[in-house]
């Protein structure tokens, strides 16, 4: 009774150098099929759950063609030893420069990755369950609502008048973090980073009324933009 080394696996896997001896046209159909379904689901769920300032259709539609060129390369890489090892070399070198904004992009890029990598090891079921959990999650939580809203209030008035606008806004606004102050002669620009809850900016009215307040500007803030 002859034993399997990893000798044996090793030279069988150099020895055996065509994909047809291993994956079935059919498997390589049905996988690819597989992936471009999942593909179109997290392409949908991608447009619908989206809250960035500018959806960008070309990403979208790239994420079901990552998956597709994901489910290809593990096909490919199982398959055959020579193969994975040339495939692992090659994309050593690629380098992916394009900048992500938004991090939620980052997520579903490794969603897309995932589905192909799955598909492409014929663990179809793994693949369409993890989605539809990841998709009921990602739901979820879009649809929850902060109560307090962060925001950045910019009020530009005269430099005699901060001692009473300071207590205004503690009094109105409560806690907030000073994120710049530029004073120009006799008039004083500030930034504060404040919390808003249900979205009531009221107190821009009330900003407007007095006189040594030239000029106060409400803008939505994330962190890492203005909009």
């Amino acid at each position: 009774m002859s034993s399997v080394n990893f000798q044996d696996v090793i030279k069988d896997s150099f020895t055996s150098s065509n994909i047809a001896n291993v994956v079935s046209v059919g498997d390589i159909i049905f996988s690819l099929l597989m992936t471009v379904v999942i593909g179109m689901f997290i392409f949908y769920i991608y447009r619908t759950t989206y809250r960035g300032v500018l959806y960008t259709q070309t990403f979208n539609a790239s994420l079901v063609l990552i998956s597709l060129v994901t489910t290809v390369v593990i096909i490919t890489v199982s398959s055959n030893f020579i193969l994975s090892l040339g495939m692992v070399g090659a994309l050593s070198i690629v380098r992916f420069r394009t900048a992500i904004k938004d991090s939620m992009d980052i997520v579903f890029m490794f969603w897309a990755i995932s589905v192909g990598i799955a598909n492409g090891a014929g663990m179809f079921k793994v693949s369409l369950i993890s989605s539809i959990i990841i998709a009921l999650v990602l739901s979820l939580l879009v649809r929850y609502k902060v109560q307090h809203s962060p925001y950045m209030l910019i009020i530009k008035y005269n430099s005699d008048f901060g001692k009473e606008l300071g207590e205004y806004i503690k009094e109105y606004l409560g806690k907030y973090i000073v994120k710049s102050k530029t004073i120009s002669g006799d008039h004083t620009e500030l930034t504060i980073e404040i919390r808003v809850k249900n979205n009531d900016t009221s107190y821009i009215d009330q900003l407007s009324k007095f006189d040594k307040v030239n000029s106060s500007v409400l803008v939505s803030y994330n962190g890492d933009y203005v909009s």
